[in-house]
């Protein structure tokens, strides 16, 4: 299961079809994400109200601190309407005085494999409104 950019080699015996008449594949939220980067999360299942949890455990960072797993909670629009739900989720990182959200959809691309698309945005803490200005990346 892929999150950002491709990288493995088209399914050769996978369900999805290409035919524009038939219907989407649903893509699924729940289980185990990893993107381009290396970074991967764990997502939960999604309770009816389209709520979840999981965790996530980044492959980069800025701080010299030690990578740690990290909460996340989100939600999810309703799949029994959409088939390729739009979502958003929060990591409260672990290891820094920082938060992050994100925000995409989760799409069933050409060869059946299930692909997140994201945005994201991450505040870190600063000690003076002065420096505001450089606390969101």
């Amino acid at each position: 299961r892929l999150w950002g950019s491709p990288l493995l080699p088209p399914c050769l015996d996978c369900a999805a079809s290409t035919n524009p008449e038939s219907p989407l594949l649903q893509c699924v939220l729940t289980g185990r994400w990893v993107n381009d980067l290396g970074s991967n999360m764990t997502i939960g299942d999604v309770n009816g109200k389209g709520e979840f949890t999981g965790v996530y455990r980044t492959a980069v960072t800025a701080t010299n601190n030690e990578i740690k797993l990290s909460p996340l909670q989100g939600s999810q629009h309703d799949t029994n309407q959409q088939n390729q739900p739009a979502f958003g989720f929060t990591v409260n990182w672990s290891f820094s005085d920082s938060v992050t959200v994100f925000t995409g959809q989760c799409f069933v691309d050409e060869h059946g494999r299930e692909v997140l698309k994201t945005m994201w945005l991450l505040r870190s803490h600063v000690d003076d409104i002065k420096d505001d200005w450089k606390a969101t990346r």
